[in-house]
């Protein structure tokens, strides 16, 4: 027992350099991220640097280091908007560098005033929040409701486990080049995981493409549960998997993937893209189709003949949850 104990204590020395590692090298992100931002700034007002002028600027970065992600033309505008709301506000600029970028993203573009974002970002620090939670948490008006006196000051959720939420960041881990296995739920990543096996072995049509695809729309990122390439069909096939009850607006946020997907991914010779919803709560699994509203019929017709059956996704639904 006292070789365990003070083996445990070496396990505790690993984990807390570790998580020191990871709050430093966040840190130097967010200062690269604000640097780069008020670089641009400092362009666009001054030597009249436009969209074009960015976008080149990232398919230089691309061409020079093709290892190097997280800086799309649309995150190098976000660096510069970053710096533009900031510069100025002292208060704010420790609190922004314990959190990730994922969630500077999400607090910028959905609180407006200085207030409202010191408090969520003081909150998610303190709490290890995710961003899915933070979203919720922003979306429930928890701040307004702190204001008024309806909600304890402290949050009314916290993580079990608080192991280096900055290092679950897409862009940390883009930075340093590792691969992201982080889902948030583990009942929703098995999920995925078997569902995607499953789509596999349906026939060699199924090209996997990844997990947790993210997309960008305005100042927010999006994440796809699976993303595959049809053969047949010539498109993308969006899956998304909701482990609870249907919804109509789950259908609505497929559908916005799916013009993000057209928009921003898919090729000019490709079929437009389709979304396949997997719903299952403890009664009922429910499969539906997201289909572009500028399919003819014949494509439509054609789209339904050679994506799998709808009778056959909810038996393998309701077998992997069972």
């Amino acid at each position: 027992m006292l070789l365990e104990t003070q083996f445990s204590e070496v396990i505790s020395m690993i984990r807390s350099s570790r998580q020191q590692a990871v709050a430093q090298v966040n840190k130097a992100l967010i200062d690269l991220y604000w640097n780069v931002g008020a670089y641009i700034h400092r362009q666009v007002e001054e030597q009249a640097w436009g969209k074009s002028v960015v976008k080149e600027l990232a398919a230089f970065i691309q061409s020079n280091d093709p290892e190097l992600k997280g800086f799309s033309d649309k995150n190098l505008w976000r660096m510069k908007q970053f710096y533009a709301e900031y510069q100025g506000q002292p208060k704010l600029s420790s609190l922004m560098r314990e959190i990730s970028w994922t969630h500077n993203l999400a607090i910028m573009s959905r609180c407006k005033s200085p207030e409202e974002r010191a408090f969520y970002m003081k909150t998610c620090q303190e709490e290890r929040w995710s961003v899915r939670v933070l979203d919720r948490q922003i979306s429930s008006g928890l701040y307004e409701r702190t204001l008024i006196g309806k909600a304890n000051s402290a949050p009314a959720i916290r993580q079990v486990h608080q192991n280096m939420h900055q290092l679950k960041d897409s862009y940390v881990l883009e930075f340093l080049n590792l691969s992201d296995t982080h889902s948030e739920s583990d009942l929703q990543k098995a999920l995925i995981g078997q569902m995607k096996d499953f789509i596999l072995e349906l026939g060699s049509d199924f090209l996997f493409i990844r997990e947790e695809y993210k997309i960008q729309v305005g100042q927010s990122d999006f994440f796809i549960d699976l993303l595959f390439y049809h053969r047949g069909l010539q498109c993308l096939v969006a899956f998304e998997l909701k482990v609870d009850k249907f919804k109509p607006e789950h259908l609505g946020q497929l559908n916005f993937y799916l013009e993000a997907l057209d928009r921003d991914v898919r090729k000019e010779h490709e079929n437009p893209s389709i979304g396949i919803l997997l719903c299952k709560d403890k009664d009922q699994e429910v499969v539906e189709y997201a289909l572009s509203r500028s399919l003819s019929p014949t494509m439509v017709a054609e789209y339904q003949m050679q994506l799998p059956d709808k009778a056959l996704l909810q038996r393998k639904l309701h077998n992997i949850i069972n």
